[in-house]
């Protein structure tokens, strides 16, 4: 990457700067392959954040699908996060995990688990988990909350069995024939999953990120406190690709001795630790056995450390820093946070990101973890809070005594509560998908790049004022 002009001396986010085109013979925006090449399964360069109000086992495998990284959250207790772990293994490579529920359920019931649009639905089953038939979402609207589901059941749709499809394509075309645009999947009488037209067709245009046995990739966080080792093996033996030792501050003692400790048990997986935003800071973690460095202090919508504390970095500067100094150990980063539109994952992938985790922006989705709320004008919601906030602690510390817990409760820093509203045209995680990917897609062809190294060597950046920011924003009116 280079600078039209000199590199500015003060720091740059996101909004400060933007990329220029450049001749280009890359022709389509499927020419383009961005697989982060950082030691993880993944084929897409996007990082689900280790939030308790954005990853869960869902969203996890729901990433994993359409070639991203989902990672765990550390507050997990040990065996619940291998429990976890090993959900998202077990989870089916083409199909979704199925929104589940008994006939005699309500409408109320059903809209907590998904919206009332198209490509969404319900399924219906027995006590054994044998199918008694689906209810296409789009069927919700209008309907009384108290209404039993079995009055809307659609028994004439379409079905898809796991043992007479051949692939995604098949499925498209099926679901084509009979003019559906949801449909149960069943292995012979017994539900295992759901599939959606959209599904069917995203399942022939992404590469699922997968392990060596096929099944699906998942990361997990450990933090840096209690028994890290402990976890750290319970993790990797159920399967998990990819360990997470982070914490608010990256750049201390406790971090490098947790790093230290999980390298030192020789496991075989990529190491992701931080978080940090200076060279030195990678330095020291790269040494500590860190393969991959997570890069972001502050930039979080959740987080409030950089108006408490005056500590961060803004977060273009810090991933281009950070990106060359791993580059020069042979180490990657993780650009985490300050995301809020296709440009930014751009902007941080031509800044040398491997890849871009993200948190908030995945929260407002039918994958993440929690049930769907609506607001008084029937606005569908999920809540989200930091990890460092008021209610994270409770989540936490629970456990210890009244006097300890005071304390920590005393000092608690970050948002507790934050409503963020699934987008009607964006309700899954896979939407945002389609729409950063395809915006990203679009940004190496511009820039003449067929993969992300070639990103990160051709990408032109220039610095802009707010008004130059403002002026590359759609008109949400006419003129």
């Amino acid at each position: 990457m280079r600078f039209l002009k000199d590199l500015p001396s003060h720091g740059l986010t996101y909004s400060d700067v933007f990329l220029t085109p450049s001749r280009s013979d890359v022709r389509s925006r499927f020419d383009v392959d961005l697989a982060p090449g950082d030691g993880t399964p993944a084929t897409l360069p996007l990082v689900s954040a280790n939030m308790n109000a954005v990853t869960g086992r869902r969203l996890a495998a729901a990433l994993a699908r359409r070639g991203g990284l989902g990672i765990l959250p550390q507050d997990l207790a040990v065996e619940a996060g291998a429990d976890a772990v090993r959900t998202v293994k077990d989870a089916a490579v083409m199909y979704d995990d199925a929104a589940t529920l008994p006939a005699e359920a309500t409408v109320a019931d059903a809209l907590r688990q998904v919206p009332a649009t198209v490509g969404f639905g319900v399924v219906l089953t027995d006590e054994a988990g044998h199918l008694r038939g689906a209810v296409p979402a789009e069927r919700l609207q209008g309907e009384g909350a108290e209404t039993r589901l079995s009055t809307l059941l659609d028994q004439d749709g379409p079905v898809v069995d796991v043992a007479q499809t051949a692939g995604p394509r098949e499925v498209f075309e099926l679901m084509v024939a009979e003019d559906a645009e949801f449909a149960p999947v069943v292995d012979g009488e017994r539900v295992v999953g759901s599939v959606s037209r959209r599904d069917a067709l995203r399942s022939t245009l992404y590469r699922p990120a997968v392990d060596g046995q096929g099944r699906l990739a998942v990361g997990a966080a450990i933090g840096i406190n209690g028994d890290v080792a402990a976890k750290a093996r319970a993790l990797a033996e159920a399967g998990a690709d990819v360990l997470v030792v982070d914490t608010a501050h990256g750049h201390q003692e406790g971090t490098l001795r947790a790093v230290q400790t999980v390298a030192g048990l020789d496991l075989g997986l990529p190491i992701v630790a931080g978080n940090v935003v200076t060279a030195d800071g990678v330095a020291d973690l790269v040494d500590a056995g860190a393969s991959i460095i997570k890069v972001g202090v502050g930039p979080g919508a959740m987080c409030t450390t950089r108006m408490m504390t005056a500590v961060g970095r803004p977060q273009f500067s810090a991933v281009l820093e950070t990106a060359a100094a791993a580059a020069e150990r042979g180490a990657h980063v993780w650009a985490d946070g300050g995301v809020r539109y296709p440009r930014d994952v751009a902007l941080a992938l031509a800044a040398g990101a491997a890849s871009v985790m993200i948190g908030s922006w995945f929260t407002g989705t039918v994958e993440a973890p929690g049930a769907i709320l609506r607001d008084g004008s029937g606005r569908a919601y999920k809540e989200n809070w930091g990890m460092a906030s008021a209610r994270a602690v409770n989540d936490r510390f629970g456990g210890l005594s009244p006097y300890e817990f005071a304390k920590k409760q005393l000092f608690a820093e970050g948002i507790s509560s934050s409503t963020i509203y699934l987008d009607p045209l964006r309700p899954s995680v896979q939407d945002l998908l389609d729409m950063i990917t395809a915006g990203v897609r679009s940004s190496m062809t511009y820039a003449g790049a067929r993969d992300l190294a070639a990103f990160r060597e051709r990408a032109v950046v220039g610095v802009q004022s707010a008004a130059g920011y403002e002026e590359g924003k759609a008109l949400p009116v006419s003129w």
